[in-house]
């Protein structure tokens, strides 16, 4: 049988703590969603220049959105995940992978063949590991292996405090080390242990979601019914292209020195450029369709290349994209720029679209980038979607999210009562601290409880005599 709380303080002490730890409770029970972000990395900086030096002779290649960012590290867009602002509890993936190809064989394969993608971050108190997805070439034996969400790196928090109630989580320079499944799913070029490169995020926190009905269908917009494609007139459509990678790191870096700039609705995906408000006709898997927007490229020696008025025709299972081509070579002239595989574009549910297609450089093309390029030149693959009808979704753009630049690097949080700025906004929506301020206040209620208690026994403890 339980024993009774005797004491009236104590009685009421545990009332009060009760009271205090209930916001703690309902906290931890409501994850807030993560969407948009990004996180950048560069795997191992050594490895990249292995990968692209003399002995391997290789390089990589980007996919699903992923795009370089500074002088070695890879940006991964489109957070998706949840986080907890009670216990600081993170778990987000990212969108886009990175294949590493080198060593090349006489039948044309590699040797080294290893592709590392959608990473995902999770954080659970002082414990943080980054997972990937991992299909990689064995060195010596050369057994090909895949591998979904591979432990494969820790990360070392330094006492960065998780919790918080704010609208970003965001991370500088976390210090990665390679886990044993890491390095087995890293084809054995590194033992378990090694560093590498430091991991950077930046995730977007949404509010709580709030319910909200389902629209009755009325009779004339019945639930499920798509509207009809009118006459093969699309109703919208984009383009997704980044032109080149290499040009796009030689127009920022040290030589070239410029930038690009995007106007006329264009926008930017990190890795590419959207070209949006498509317009024009598809029938049975052709297509011809202009699209807004429009990129200018600009730096030293001369560089000046701007694309505009943005067309793409479908014919024949073959792809061509256009553009308007400015400087004096050109004059504005319309030029097919690159070509791509086009044999499935095929219309379901109301929307025709290619992913990530092949596209190579067209002669007019390689005119238009100054003899940059030869003919033939790989240039990055074209995304396309048309919408035939009003309800259709065309793909949505890569999300960096919205979060500022980075806090100051990871490392041990001084001990302090007011410990440095944490790497995560650690404020409720009215910038008051959630957590930290209750568990302060419950460890104040117990120390004035023992006091209280400590009182009241000194002064009805029995004396010798009492027994």
């Amino acid at each position: 049988m339980p024993t009774p709380l005797r004491h009236p303080i104590a009685v009421l002490c545990a009332a009060l703590l009760g009271a205090l730890l209930l916001p703690v409770t309902a906290a931890h029970a409501e994850s807030r969603t993560v969407q948009g972000g990004r996180l950048d990395w560069g795997v191992k900086s050594s490895f990249q220049s292995y990968v692209t030096g003399p002995v391997a002779q290789g390089g990589y290649s980007l996919t699903g959105g992923a795009a370089t960012v500074g002088g070695s590290q890879f940006r991964f867009p489109s957070a998706t995940g949840t986080y907890d602002g009670a216990t600081g509890a993170f778990a987000a993936s990212f969108a886009g992978g990175v294949h590493f190809v080198g060593h090349r064989k006489s039948d044309g394969s590699y040797q080294l063949d290893l592709t590392l993608s959608r990473p995902t971050v999770r954080i659970s108190g002082a414990t943080g590991t980054l997972y990937l997805d991992v299909t990689g070439k064995a060195k010596d034996t050369g057994k090909v292996t895949t591998s979904a969400q591979v432990p494969f790196a820790s990360l070392a928090l330094g006492g960065i405090d998780m919790r918080g109630g704010g609208t970003a989580v965001v991370l500088n320079n976390v210090p990665a080390t390679l886990t044993a499944q890491g390095a087995t799913s890293f084809a054995g070029y590194y033992a378990a242990g090694t560093p590498l490169d430091p991991v950077s995020l930046a995730a977007d926190v949404k509010a709580a979601a709030r319910p909200t009905p389902t629209p009755t269908p009325t009779a004339s917009e019945p639930a499920g019914k798509k509207a009809p494609s009118k006459g093969g007139a699309i109703v919208d459509g984009a383009v997704d292209w980044g032109v080149r990678r290499t040009f796009r790191e030689y127009v920022t870096g040290d030589i070239a020195r410029g930038k690009w700039t995007l106007s006329d609705g264009a926008r930017d995906g990190g890795a590419l450029f959207r070209f949006p408000a498509g317009e024009g006709t598809y029938r049975d898997g052709e297509l011809t369709a202009s699209f807004d927007g429009a990129v200018g490229f600009t730096g030293d020696h001369g560089l000046d290349l701007r694309l505009s008025g943005v067309r793409v025709t479908v014919a024949d299972g073959r792809g061509t994209l256009y553009a308007d081509v400015g400087g004096d070579d050109f004059a504005g002239k319309k030029v097919p720029l690159v070509t791509f595989a086009a044999a499935d574009f095929t219309a379901r549910d109301g929307l025709a679209s290619l992913a990530e297609a092949p596209a190579k450089l067209t002669a007019e093309g390689a005119r238009a980038f100054g003899g940059r390029y030869p003919k033939g030149t790989a240039m990055d693959p074209v995304s396309l979607a048309v919408a035939l009808t009003d309800d259709a979704t065309l793909p949505a753009l890569p999300d960096l999210g919205s979060a500022a630049g980075p806090t100051p690097s990871a490392t041990p949080a001084p001990a302090r009562e007011t410990a440095a700025e944490p790497a995560v906004a650690d404020s409720a929506d009215d910038g008051t601290p959630v957590l930290p301020l209750t568990l302060a206040a419950a460890g104040l209620l117990l120390a004035g409880a023992g006091v209280a208690v400590a009182v009241h026994r000194r002064r009805t403890r029995p004396t010798a005599d009492e027994d």
